[in-house]
């Protein structure tokens, strides 16, 4: 297959398609959507940034459309709210006059609109521990669903919602099609498909332990006290979009507060924001209100930004696995992208490691000593005269 018109799609999903730019479909979505089409268990594993979501979308609008019906048809399990809202709106994008609205089922927000939508959606994008309280409560009914697709399934496992998935999938019927995607195949993944898929086509593209060609990796060697000052340096040369990757929740809350009083547009997201600061923060990155996006591995899956020029490591995360993760938030959808990891003492010998079991060597970048030394308010002087408006998710001090 080398363009989406050769698919046997409904004529309303065709001009979707179209209309949205999407003509020539990425090697997952080329082999993962057919045998989907054909009713078929699909695993596919492949790195971030490969069009997965395409995948599983263009064959669940499909079936939508052929199978009308009056209860949830499809469900689709996803690991974190801010991926099943990314998901939906793709969805919405997709979605032609006959296709229904989707329940999106959540935590962080309002309940009473998501069980409302449940009462005659035909599609649900959920995560498991907001679907599996609905369903104890009877505010869900899944007796009838046709395809169940689970979308970053090492994620939702490596967050412990194995116990809520088994739950969720017991209620399921058993004769349905299920497509499984995952950037990798562990242990507790395989266990799942063995469970849970019917002789799945199997779909692997590329090593999912090793980052996209079109990322180049460097890491920086710095003494203690100079990496703020070197991540400074760093967005003061970029002008796209940078992502910033702190391990913990008050570190990322520190970390954006000082590079706004920097008088850089920054914002962040992690676990004790609100969903609405969340979803502003994100937005805010998506549409270029912010140049700056400081957040914790919460966004290393899940945030689709196909334009971040940098992906900054301010702290290694705690696995390899992680740092893959990480780092594939950049040089996606076709882009190149650069990766920068700032380390100093006991981190180094993290870094070593993290090369080691993946298996890479990053570029070591030198401070460049000629580089103009920059006032710490330089930004904020260019800014005097502008007017800042706090939105939601947006760091004021």
């Amino acid at each position: 297959m080398t363009t989406f018109t050769e698919l046997p799609l409904i004529s309303a999903l065709q001009q979707k398609l179209a209309a949205a730019q999407f003509i020539t479909p990425t090697p997952i979505q080329a082999q993962a959507i057919p045998p989907a089409l054909e009713g078929k268990d699909v695993l596919a594993t492949a790195q971030t940034g490969t069009g997965k979501t395409l995948a599983f979308l263009i064959p669940l609008i499909e079936l939508l459309s052929r199978e009308p019906a009056r209860q949830v048809t499809a469900l689709v399990l996803l690991p974190t709210r801010e991926l099943a809202m990314q998901v939906n709106e793709e969805y919405e994008k997709l979605r032609t006059k006959t296709s229904p609205k989707a329940a999106l089922v959540i935590g962080g927000v309002s309940e009473g609109g998501q069980i409302q939508a449940l009462r005659s959606a035909q599609v649900v994008f959920a995560t498991p521990g907001r679907l599996e309280d609905f369903l104890d409560r009877r505010l869900a009914d899944l007796r009838h669903v046709k395809m169940l697709v689970l979308d970053e399934a090492d994620r939702m496992l490596d967050m412990g919602f194995l116990p809520s998935i088994r739950r969720i999938l017991a209620i399921l019927p058993v004769r349905r099609q299920t497509l499984c995607f995952s950037a990798t195949l562990e242990q507790s993944v395989a266990t799942l498909v063995h469970d849970y898929m019917r002789q799945p086509v199997r779909v692997a593209l590329g090593s999912v332990l090793k980052p996209a060609e079109s990322v180049q990796l460097r890491a920086y060697e710095v003494r203690p006290g100079e990496k703020l000052d070197l991540l400074r340096q760093l967005l003061y040369e970029e002008k796209g979009q940078t992502l910033i990757f702190t391990r913990t929740k008050r570190g990322a809350q520190r970390l954006a507060n000082e590079l706004v009083r920097d008088g850089f547009a920054a914002a962040m997201i992690h676990g004790d924001r609100t969903q609405a600061q969340r979803n502003g923060a994100l937005s805010g990155f998506q549409e270029g209100r912010y140049r700056v996006l400081v957040a914790t591995d919460i966004a290393s899956r899940g945030l689709h930004v196909d334009d971040v020029a940098h992906v900054i490591n301010y702290d290694l995360p705690k696995m390899a696995e992680d740092f893959i993760h990480r780092v594939g938030r950049t040089g996606r959808a076709g882009l190149q992208g650069r990766a920068s990891s700032i380390v100093t003492g006991v981190e180094v010998i993290e870094l070593r490691n993290i090369e080691r079991t993946l298996k890479l060597r990053m570029d070591r970048m030198q401070i460049d000593p000629s580089a103009p030394e920059r006032p710490r308010r330089m930004v904020q002087n260019t800014l005097a005269s502008r007017t800042l408006t706090a939105l939601p998710g947006e760091v004021f001090v």
